[in-house]
């Protein structure tokens, strides 16, 4: 794995702590408290934390704050300038830092570029959240959603393609059924 890299302009604060091979890039701070994986890439002008989990191998692309509350897992792809809340109903004048609502992007999940995901959801394993789409429900495992709100449009494999009706991956040859929290892979 390459080594740690962090650009002069970047911010890491005292008691945040950044896993192995991770870059980090212009004007990002990662606030105290935060645990960065290995294998991570940070893009400019990105914020997390104070107090946020991201797994190994995550992607978070330019202008992205992720904010206390927020949770990602493994290989979360977070696309430029996504969204995330965690206050459902902020005032400027009403303190509310205790009312913060934990959200979930689980493992191998896409968020698109200006994507918002309201707190309180869970986004699941290997989802695909359109650019623009503003989440205010849970997305099943490899569901694909779109629009405002965001409303489910099908389904994606673990590498990110649309499945037809057959629900068998183009490019790999997996093959899926549904089951209650999306999809699931089945062995041949």
């Amino acid at each position: 794995m390459s080594q740690l890299y962090i650009h002069p302009t970047a911010i890491v604060d005292a008691g945040a702590e950044v896993g192995a091979g991770s870059k980090i890039w212009h004007f990002t701070h990662i606030l105290p408290g935060t645990r960065l994986g290995s294998g991570c890439v940070v893009g400019q002008n990105v914020m997390i934390g104070p107090n946020v989990t991201v797994g190994d191998g995550v992607k978070v692309q330019n202008n992205v704050s992720i904010y206390a509350g927020v949770t990602l897992e493994d290989e979360v792809f977070c696309g430029p300038s996504c969204v995330f809340t965690n206050v459902l109903t902020p005032r400027a004048f009403v303190e509310r830092k205790q009312e913060f609502v934990p959200t979930l992007v689980k493992r191998g999940a896409s968020i698109g570029a200006n994507a918002t995901i309201i707190c309180g959801v869970t986004v699941g394993r290997y989802a695909m959240i359109g650019a623009g789409a503003v989440v205010t429900k849970n997305v099943k495992d490899h569901a694909l959603v779109v629009g405002n709100p965001a409303r489910p449009r099908g389904w994606v494999s673990r590498t990110g393609e649309v499945l037809g009706s057959d629900l068998i991956c183009p490019r790999t040859g997996e093959r899926y059924e549904e089951a209650e929290g999306g999809l699931i892979a089945v062995q041949p």
